[in-house]
């Protein structure tokens, strides 16, 4: 799982090694002897109560069948369909609101007991349902496959519920997880064009309030006069030589109390605040002249733009925000700065971003021509992008030390000890951090999707396997009136097929809903556009998996049932 995991990220593995826990070990035994021991109790319990003749005769009796009503069971199966419904509308279309574990909780609970009832019911009316159309129940031995099927009922409801919900997990985990590898590898190399970004705030005030006591605090003359100045001058003065970097762009970006998130999504308030109830809307867009942003696009390889004098451009990436803003520009596409009207020149938001991420989580940044005359104040900070003048890895972790490692950098101790307001992201480090916890969450994922798998194949197959062996007797029944053993193995093949296939129909049809629902939360992460090659992949698997042990256990329940 490791080495499969480590290859999907390309990561370095030279130092792998395999660990044997002698405590997980020894747990596990103790955990396995004490199951072993209650079922022991149980059982002997259990055997017990019952008479010699009763055990003698045991595999001619059924199960005692409770559910013997198909109007109740009608009544309930249409309840478990409306609950199911339910659950499905919370997880998809009202997805967004579901900020609170309570309701999450509430929502997961539900969907295991309508599971368990969409059982429970079907176990009731299906028999009766088919027994109506007589051309499929007195066809083949049609009627002593469902037979068979009702005969476990009670056991087989529970065990269908929780082997549905298994496959469930496994559908949607599997889904989600490699839809997120895909995702994060493929914008990890879009989203890095370049070895470092590096900003500061640009002409910081003379005092502040700290957010968190309220106090007013004032920044020394030092670091106000470095906010005054260029980045490439600020990083000169500290100790750096510009010589190891190479395709250096500084541009400003400012902002301004006349164009807020309020301005631009106004008419949209109620939509925005239900998605981002945390967002405070007297926030300033950065803006950005095109001719800079140009710049930057130049050295990303992205596409650059143009505009007229009236014009401007939204640059936003992030899913979420983009759909409201595309319909803010359809509706109120007018901005007004400096006493002058703008109008948007695309009604939907243009791709495109300045800061590196692991991610498209680009909110918004808004183009404008050149002309517009912001003063020296307006600007909100300065960014810079540069590649490392290096050729091998080694050079390139040598600068990067620079700007990373507190401990043995000059620069780094320089900026620290002035209390200059500076920083930066770096492609090496941005990589690092993303490939260390996606590794981990697609690990545990796989983990249990793969776990949950086996683990449903398994119970599913123990339990064919041993009703099997129970029913032999009803089988050599079959072949004394004169039933064909084609015949007979076709009945056979149906009655693990049906056990196979109903759980998994139920699993798939929850999975189409809970896959959305995964997808909203990891929005910023995942992208819909990769979760079709990974449905794929994790049919394959679950094909490949699922598949053998049906396999298996049709196998192994022939040559039980066979006649010696």
């Amino acid at each position: 799982m490791s080495i499969l995991v480590g290859k999907l990220f390309e990561a370095d593995m030279s130092k792998l090694t395999f660990v044997f826990s002698k405590d997980a070990c020894i747990k596990t035994c103790v955990y396995f002897a004490v199951m072993f021991i209650a079922v022991m109790i149980f059982n002997t319990i259990t055997v017990s109560k019952y008479k010699l003749i009763n055990l003698l005769t045991a595999t001619k009796k059924n199960e005692e069948v409770k559910i013997k009503n198909p109007i109740v069971c009608v009544i309930i199966f249409l309840i478990a369909v409306a609950i199911l419904i339910y659950c499905y509308y919370e997880v998809t279309i009202d997805a967004n609101s579901m900020v609170r574990e309570e309701r999450m909780l509430t929502v997961i609970l539900l969907g295991i007991v309508s599971t368990l009832l969409v059982f429970w019911s079907l176990s009731g009316f299906i028999l009766k349902l088919v027994q109506s159309r007589k051309k499929i129940y007195l066809k083949d031995v049609n009627m002593f496959v469902l037979r068979q099927l009702n005969n476990k009922i009670n056991t087989t409801v529970v065990s269908m519920s929780l082997i549905c919900l298994m496959l469930f997990m496994t559908i949607s985990i599997l889904s989600s997880s490699l839809s997120l590898n895909s995702t994060m590898r493929r914008d990890m190399q879009e989203m890095t064009p370049v070895d470092i970004n590096l900003y500061k705030t640009a002409n910081l005030p003379e005092s502040y309030q700290d957010t968190y006591t309220g106090e007013t605090k004032y920044y020394t003359e030092e670091q106000i006069a470095d906010s005054k100045v260029s980045m490439e001058q600020t990083l000169v003065e500290n100790g750096f030589d510009m010589n190891d970097f190479k395709d250096v762009v500084e541009v400003p970006i400012y902002t301004t109390s006349e164009l807020t998130w309020e301005d631009t999504l106004k008419g949209l308030e109620a939509e925005v605040k239900a998605q981002f109830p945390l967002l405070e809307y007297d926030t300033p867009e950065e803006i950005m002249k095109i001719s800079d942003y140009n710049k930057i696009a130049r050295l990303y390889g992205n596409k650059e733009y143009s505009l007229e004098d009236d014009e401007f451009i939204v640059l936003c990436d992030f899913d979420n925000m983009v759909s409201l803003r595309n319909q803010t520009l359809k509706q109120n596409n007018i901005i007004t700065l400096k006493g002058k009207e703008y109008k948007a020149k695309y009604d939907e938001c243009q791709e495109g971003f300045i800061d590196m991420s692991s991610s498209h989580i680009n909110t918004g940044i808004i183009l404008v021509p050149d002309s517009v005359g912001f003063t020296d104040a307006e600007k909100e900070r300065t960014f810079l992008a540069a590649n490392y003048n290096a050729e091998t890895d080694e050079e390139k972790e040598n600068i990067e030390t620079l700007f990373t490692d507190a401990n043995n950098s000059e620069l780094y101790k320089n900026i620290l000890e002035k209390g200059i307001n500076f920083e930066g992201m770096t492609k090496i480090s941005i990589i690092e951090s993303s490939v260390g916890v996606a590794t981990m969450v697609v690990f545990i994922s796989i983990y249990l999707g793969i776990i949950f798998l086996i683990a449903s194949s398994a119970i599913l197959a123990l339990k064919q396997l041993t009703e099997s062996s129970d029913n032999k007797e009803r089988y050599i029944v079959l072949r004394k009136l004169g039933v064909d053993e084609k015949i007979i193995n076709k009945a056979l093949f149906k009655q693990i097929g049906l056990f196979f296939v109903f759980p998994l129909i139920l699993s798939i049809i929850h999975s189409i809903f809970g896959i959305q629902f995964v997808m909203t939360l990891m929005s910023v992460l995942a992208s819909s556009e990769e979760l079709l090659p990974s449905i794929i992949a994790t049919v394959g698997v679950m094909g490949v998996i699922y598949g053998l042990y049906f396999l298996a256990t049709y196998m192994g329940s022939k040559n039980i049932i066979k006649e010696e």
